[in-house]
């Protein structure tokens, strides 16, 4: 590292340095001193698999880069029921600025780590700097893309390819690295059955049995009933449908 990559860096803060949403997240957008900024308005959490973070129709008041794990959102029906709409994965941002109620549920799927701030705070940066808005847009309309393609999976593509196509879609979050180069991948799946059966719009007997096809194939392996190896991952896309 040469020296104005040292001066550069000791201007942003310690627990900004290794951070991933500083790196391939929101705050990548970011000068030093705006980092610093909101390093003192900001705060550090580890949550627990299960714990709800966002509420449908609770007041806003705080927004998170996701730093670790999965969040899994839903929405919920009038009479109880719920829908999950979507996964987020590190280094998202979760919450919705411009908003004074959610209207959407956020719930840890697996352990998490967050770096939370002041919905005040957020919005003023987001007025200060046309970098870091772009940044936000750019996160919106990615959603919008994923959420576009993943309309095309629920509505048209066959049972095995949409279990294949989740799983790649996990693999893509959790190890981008070795998903872009066609390699191995190694994940926890971070849902249960009943949950991968409701985001697909399948039943459990028939995730299972799609897994288990997938397993019997060679295509993955799967240990504890959650870990998943997929073997390689250009296998995996192609049964995915693409």
């Amino acid at each position: 590292m040469n020296l104005r990559q040292d001066i550069h860096n000791s201007d942003i803060p310690v627990l900004c340095q290794a951070c991933e949403a500083r790196h391939r997240g929101l705050c990548g957008a970011l000068e030093p001193k705006q980092l610093v900024a909101l390093s003192r308005t900001s705060s550090r959490h580890r949550i627990h698999p299960g714990a709800e973070l966002i509420g449908d129709s609770e007041n806003i008041d705080s927004f998170s880069n996701i730093l670790s794990g999965v969040v899994k959102l839903t929405k919920t029906l009038s009479d109880g029921r719920q829908q999950i709409v979507g996964l987020q994965f590190a280094p998202d941002f979760l919450g919705r600025p411009f908003r004074s109620e959610s209207v959407i549920n956020a719930q840890a799927a697996t352990e998490l780590s967050l770096c939370s701030f002041p919905k005040s705070v957020l919005e003023r940066m987001i007025h200060e700097s046309p970098g870091f808005e772009r940044r936000l847009l750019r996160q919106a309309l990615n959603e919008l893309d994923e959420a576009r393609d993943w309309m095309v999976t629920l509505g048209r593509k066959t049972a095995g390819e949409k279990v294949a196509s989740f799983l790649v879609r996990i693999a893509r979050n959790i190890d981008p690295e070795a998903a872009a180069n066609g390699a191995s991948a190694t994940f926890d799946l971070p849902l249960t059955r009943a949950d991968i059966a409701d985001f697909l719009g399948l039943t459990i007997e028939t995730v299972s049995r799609q897994l288990t096809k997938l397993r019997t194939e060679g295509v993955i392996g799967i240990e504890n009933n959650r870990r998943v190896n997929v073997h390689n991952m250009e296998r995996l896309e192609a049964r995915s449908g693409r």
